[in-house]
């Protein structure tokens, strides 16, 4: 008897996104005390990881699904620009860059929430 064969899944399946965000988040003090060196000229977002498929992944927030609250409330749409380039990596990578981009935003004074 042969034994059944699966497909291997692909261990570099993890991803990178960013989200914009309405600017009206930085009114939570919360997002601002996380942001103190943020310009008010660039926009407000929100960096995550995922194992899915990043749109939906998005349907999944503002569905509410394990959703951030940031992006259930405030969330508009994917920033494929600052993100897609870095896809796909293995769970590991996806998780560190998550801060680093985060971070690396952060510095450019982007008003960041998620990357931990």
């Amino acid at each position: 008897m042969k034994a059944r064969r699966f497909p291997r899944p692909n261990p570099d399946h993890h991803s990178v996104y960013v989200i914009l965000l309405d600017s009206k988040v930085a009114r939570v003090r919360k997002v601002r005390y996380a942001n103190p060196n943020r310009d008010p000229a660039k926009p407000c977002v929100y960096v995550g990881m995922t194992g899915l498929d990043i749109k939906e992944r998005f349907a999944n927030h503002k569905k509410g699904y394990k959703s951030a609250w940031v992006v259930h409330k405030y969330g508009i749409r994917l920033l494929p620009e600052l993100f897609e380039y870095l896809n796909p990596m293995p769970f590991e990578a996806a998780a560190q860059m998550e801060k680093d981009l985060a971070e690396d935003l952060r510095r450019q004074g982007y008003t960041v929430t998620g990357g931990t």
